[in-house]
C-alpha cells in the first residue's frame, strides 16, 4: 500500500511528458471542486430559507394544536386542562375559536377568517413581535379590538387613526339556512381595529384577531372552541410531549405539531432540496468525467513504467491500486478544496450578507440567509468521494488492460 500510495503521489506531483495530461487532471481538480462547493452553498441556503419560513409559521401556529376527530367544536370546560398543564415543558394552553367571515368597513368587503384568542395569548405566543402598525391589543375591560392581517387592512383600506369607523363582522346564523335572507341569516358585531400585522402571506391575507369573547358572542357559542392551542418551553421534547397528550386525549382528538399542521408546505420544501441535490450530484457525474480521461490518459503514458513494474515483481493489484489511489487523490483534493471554499463562502454570507435578496421594502430578510450543517458537510464529502472512486475504477478496470497492456482480475 506504501508502494502504492508513493508511486500515485510522484505521478500525480510530477511533470507528465505530455503537458495534455497535466492540463486534464488540473480541469479534473477545479470541476470537483466547483461542484462541491456549489454543493454545499446550495444546501445551506436552503437550509436558511427552510429556517426562515419554519420561524414565521412558528411565529402564527402554535408548538401543538389540539381538534376534535369527528365535527367542528367541542365543549372547553369538558377539556382536560389541569393534566395536560401538568405536563413537563407545557408553557401554556389557550383555547381558540375559528370561522369563516365577512368583513365590511367603509365601502370596502373581504372574505376571510376571524380567530378568537384570550387575553393571556400575547404572553404565550411571538405574534406581538410581527406587528408592523398600531398596538397588539385583543381587549380592554369591556372594548373589543381587532388585529388585521396586512393583506385583509390592504384589501379593507383600514385606517386605524379612524375611530369613526368600526369594522364590522359577520357570520352565518345557526340554524336552518332554508330561510336565507342577508338581513336576518347573518349574525353582525362591530369592532375597532388597533393594529396590523404581517407574518406571512398566508396568513396576511386570511386572518383577522378577535378577542375570545367577540368571536363566542358572535358565533352564539358558550364554552365551545374550534381548537386548543398548546405552547412549550424550549427544554421540551415535542414528540414525546405530542405523544403524551394523544394519550390523555384518546381517539377523539387530534394533536399535530407544527410539521402537521403545515405538512404540504414541508413536503414540497423537502422534494425541491431533494431534486436541487440530485440534479448537482448529476452536474459532479458530469465533472468526473475530467478523471476518466486524465487516468486514461495517465495509463497510457505509463506504459513503460508499469512494464518496469511488473518485470521487478509487482502483482496485478500494485499496479491497478497505483491508478486507483490517483484518482481518489484528485477526488479527494477537489473535495476539500471545494468543502473549505464552500464554507469560507457561506460564513462570509451569514456574517455580513454579502449576497442580497433585494433593495425593497418588502422583504422579511435583506440577504441570503444561510445554515450550515455538519452532517450535509460529511455527507457531501462522502458523496464526492463515491463519485471519483467511480469515475477511476472505470479507465483502472477496463481502458487499463487495452492501454498498458496488463490483464488484470
Amino acid at each position: 500500500m506504501h508502494t502504492s500510495l508513493f508511486i500515485a503521489k510522484r505521478y500525480l506531483i510530477s511533470k507528465k511528458s505530455h503537458n495534455l495530461i497535466n492540463v486534464v487532471s488540473m480541469i479534473s481538480v477545479v470541476g470537483l471542486t466547483v461542484g462541491t462547493m456549489a454543493l454545499i452553498v446550495v444546501l445551506s441556503v436552503f437550509n436558511g430559507f427552510e429556517g426562515v419560513i419554519k420561524s414565521l409559521y412558528g411565529t402564527f401556529n402554535p408548538d401543538l394544536e389540539i381538534t376534535v376527530s369527528n365535527g367542528k367544536t367541542f365543549h372547553y370546560q369538558e377539556f382536560p386542562t389541569t393534566e395536560i398543564t401538568a405536563l413537563p415543558g407545557v408553557f401554556g394552553l389557550a383555547p381558540v375559536v375559528e370561522e369563516d367571515a365577512l368583513f365590511k368597513y367603509r365601502d370596502n368587503q373581504f372574505i376571510g377568517t376571524i380567530k378568537g384568542l384570550p387575553d393571556e395569548y400575547r404572553q404565550m405566543s411571538s405574534l406581538d413581535t410581527m406587528i408592523i402598525e398600531g398596538a397588539f391589543v385583543l381587549q380592554e375591560g369591556e372594548s373589543n379590538f381587532a388585529i388585521a392581517g396586512a393583506g385583509v387592512a390592504w384589501y379593507l383600506s383600514l385606517n386605524l387613526n379612524d375611530i369613526r369607523h368600526l369594522l364590522s363582522v359577520f357570520v352565518p346564523k345557526r340554524g336552518n339556512a332554508s330561510y336565507f335572507q342577508f338581513e336576518t341569516a347573518f349574525n353582525n358585531e362591530v369592532i375597532h381595529p388597533a393594529g396590523i400585522f404581517s407574518v406571512q402571506q398566508e396568513f396576511d391575507e386570511k386572518y383577522i384577531l378577535v378577542p375570545l369573547r367577540f368571536a363566542r358572542k358572535l358565533l352564539d357559542y358558550t364554552d365551545e372552541v374550534t381548537s386548543v392551542e398548546i405552547f412549550v418551553d424550549n427544554t421540551a421534547d415535542i414528540d414525546d410531549l405530542q405523544e403524551n397528550v394523544q394519550q390523555i386525549l384518546g381517539q377523539h382528538f387530534i394533536v399535530k405539531n407544527r410539521f402537521q399542521q403545515n405538512e404540504a408546505l414541508y413536503k414540497v420544501m423537502r422534494s425541491e432540496k431533494t431534486a436541487i441535490f440530485l440534479i448537482l450530484v448529476f452536474i459532479l457525474i458530469l465533472a468526473s468525467f475530467n478523471m476518466i480521461g486524465s487516468i486514461s490518459i495517465l495509463i497510457v503514458e505509463k506504459q513503460k513504467d508499469i512494464a518496469v513494474l511488473r518485470s521487478m515483481g509487482a502483482d496485478k493489484r500494485l499496479t491497478q491500486r497505483i491508478f486507483l489511489i490517483e484518482g481518489m487523490m484528485i477526488s479527494l483534493i477537489g473535495g476539500i478544496l471545494g468543502l473549505v471554499l464552500g464554507f469560507v463562502i457561506l460564513y462570509l454570507q451569514q456574517q455580513f450578507g454579502l449576497l442580497k435578496l433585494g433593495s425593497g421594502d418588502g422583504f422579511i430578510i435583506d440577504a441570503y440567509p444561510v445554515k450550515m450543517k455538519a452532517l450535509e458537510f460529511v455527507g457531501v464529502f462522502f458523496v464526492v468521494q463515491f463519485i471519483g472512486l467511480l469515475a477511476t475504477w472505470y479507465p483502472v478496470k477496463y481502458l487499463f488492460r487495452k492501454e498498458a497492456g496488463v490483464k488484470l482480475n
